[in-house]
């Protein structure tokens, strides 16, 4: 019998990484043919290698997770990586469709790893536009905004109000989290995070940097003409990406 194969598609590089690193350890004898960071890679890795499974991060540049399921072959299984619980969670574990929770743990992706290897045994035709689109009709509710945030400072887990948070910012698989007094990292991705997130109180900055916009104390052009943001009982400057400086036109 040949060894299962897969793909693998997610646009942050520390997830595709970890994610490839536990299937790795988790399921030896699965064969990775192609690691996509987008949804048209994806698409066209679908096509050329027809895979066993797709491992599909539901919210990617370019056609998103679902709408590249959409174009997959009936033989492949679908599994989507996402941070929301709040999809058909009950149209995954009773169809063809599978899921694993972000940040991901060995715990939960041995689980996944379970029920493919018993749906594959069973070797029946994969339908899978039934439940895509009671996915597709959750997706589009927004996510639940969040409270609070379980992060590590030092070597404790503590539980931080999102209201004490005065920036986000990106660092590899870790997101960092400071608040006035402390900083702490949590293994949720900024691209995850930031849909919980509420826009009026939170703006993203930079592809890597979301911060309160109560919290920043002024704005100003460097040497460079970048916008740097001054925050609130920070010696910490943050940048404005040329993407997100219209926030700041009258400068």
């Amino acid at each position: 019998m040949s060894a299962p194969t897969a793909i693998l598609a997610e646009d942050e590089a520390p997830q595709r990484r970890e994610l490839a690193h536990m299937l790795g350890e988790l399921w030896p004898e699965l064969r990775i043919m192609a690691q996509c960071s987008n949804g048209l890679e994806a698409a066209a890795a679908l096509d050329h290698h027809t895979p066993d499974v797709a491992f599909l991060d539901i919210r990617m540049p370019g056609p998103d997770g679902m709408q590249v399921a959409r174009a997959a072959s009936p033989r492949t299984h679908i599994v989507f990586t996402t941070a929301y619980d709040n999809f058909a969670v009950q149209a995954f574990e009773d169809g063809a469709v599978d899921y694993v929770l972000k940040p991901l743990s060995p715990e939960r992706l041995k689980g996944t790893i379970d029920r493919l290897k018993a749906r594959m045994s069973a070797s029946k035709p994969l339908d899978v536009n039934t439940l895509l689109s009671m996915l597709e009709a959750r997706a589009a509710t927004p996510p639940e905004r969040i409270r609070w945030i379980s992060a590590g400072v030092g070597g404790v887990i503590r539980m931080l109000s999102v209201d004490a948070v005065l920036f986000f910012q990106s660092q590899d698989k870790y997101t960092r989290v400071v608040t006035a007094n402390e900083e702490a990292h949590i293994r949720l991705s900024l691209k995850d995070l930031l849909p919980r997130l509420d826009p009026d109180i939170f703006w993203q900055v930079h592809r890597g940097t979301v911060v309160r916009v109560s919290a920043i104390r002024s704005v100003r052009r460097n040497e460079e003409s970048k916008l740097q943001l001054s925050i609130t009982g920070k010696v910490e400057t943050l940048q404005v990406s040329s993407t997100f400086a219209g926030r700041f036109r009258s400068l």
